[in-house]
């Protein structure tokens, strides 16, 4: 597999949650994805999810836009996958890049109804993120090179939960770092735990950009919590105590592991006596008051 191949898994994971929840939520929604050169058969299959659920858009309406080079033979595609979706669905094959997303956003009428937004080989541009911005609810999954982080920008746009991670080929192959923004905490875990249930055999690997060791991870059910000790150890280092909900929102959007990983990794730090915990027993609940013992740093 490649990088391509795990960015098509994530978004057939993504729709199968998004989607249903969008229908019950509005009467319109639009689903926008968008290629700057790459491989654009993420469309395809998500049409093919699409029709997945052809039975709860009765009386709904979506539209799905898909802007690609139209130099590709992604038309001919998106036309057989189209022949098996319903009336209540619109597809519209804009061509050209992720720039021209603002202009078919306002085409489509996207604003102020559920909107998912995948923008491949995009940079954080200001009119391509207050486009994306303008759902209610609004989503972005955005790809691009790596070498500077994406959250500035997505926070600046009005996503207030960000989180983002480097996805790390075998070979020669470029890196790439996919950001997600979103407003809501349900969609944020439902986008780490697809993450970690991608094919562990895909031929990728994480990277953190939130490690400043740069370590690499596996695909796991089951990732190295490794990291995750270093960075909740950092992050009670700079703050002071924290709660465990804090602990577990601070992992899902500044790392990335999910916030069910945190109390594998408090457990392991508590028991190494590099933190310590307020009330001393009882469960690991969310309430509870984690404080790291400074000369205990390098236990993680």
């Amino acid at each position: 597999m490649s990088t391509d191949a795990v960015l098509r898994e994530l978004l057939v994971r993504r729709l199968d949650h998004w989607l249903p929840a969008a229908l019950h939520r509005a009467r319109r929604a639009t689903l926008a994805l968008a290629y700057a050169g790459g491989d654009a058969t993420g469309a395809q299959e998500a049409l093919r999810v699409v029709a997945e659920f052809a039975d709860r858009l009765r009386g709904r309406r979506l539209t799905v836009l898909v802007v690609a080079d139209d130099g590709t033979d992604l038309p001919a595609r998106l036309g057989a996958a189209e022949a098996a979706l319903p009336a209540d669905v619109a597809v519209h094959l804009v061509p050209g890049g992720p720039d021209r997303l603002p202009v078919a956003l306002k085409a489509a009428g996207a604003a102020g109804a559920p909107l998912l937004t995948v923008a491949d080989g995009a940079d954080p541009d200001p009119a391509l993120l207050a486009a994306a911005v303008s759902g209610r609810p609004a989503e972005l999954l955005l790809v691009t090179a790596p070498g500077r982080s994406l959250r500035p920008a997505l926070i600046d746009a009005g996503f207030p939960l960000v989180t983002e991670v480097e996805l790390v080929p075998d070979g020669d192959a470029p890196a790439r770092l996919l950001g997600y923004g979103t407003g809501s905490d349900h969609g944020l875990e439902a986008v780490k735990e697809a993450l970690w249930a991608v094919d562990e055999y895909a031929g990728v690997r994480y990277r953190d950009p939130a490690d400043p060791q740069g370590r690499l991870l596996d695909l796991s059910s089951d990732p190295d919590l490794g990291p995750l000790r270093r960075e909740l150890l950092a992050e009670l280092a700079r703050t002071g105590p924290r709660t465990v909900t804090e602990l577990r929102r601070f992992a899902t959007t500044s790392t990335v592991y999910r916030a069910a990983d945190v109390n594998r990794a408090l457990t392991s730090l508590l028991a190494s006596g590099a933190v310590t915990r307020d009330p001393e027993h009882g469960r690991l609940g969310g309430d509870v008051s984690i404080s790291a013992v400074p000369t205990a740093g390098s236990s993680a």
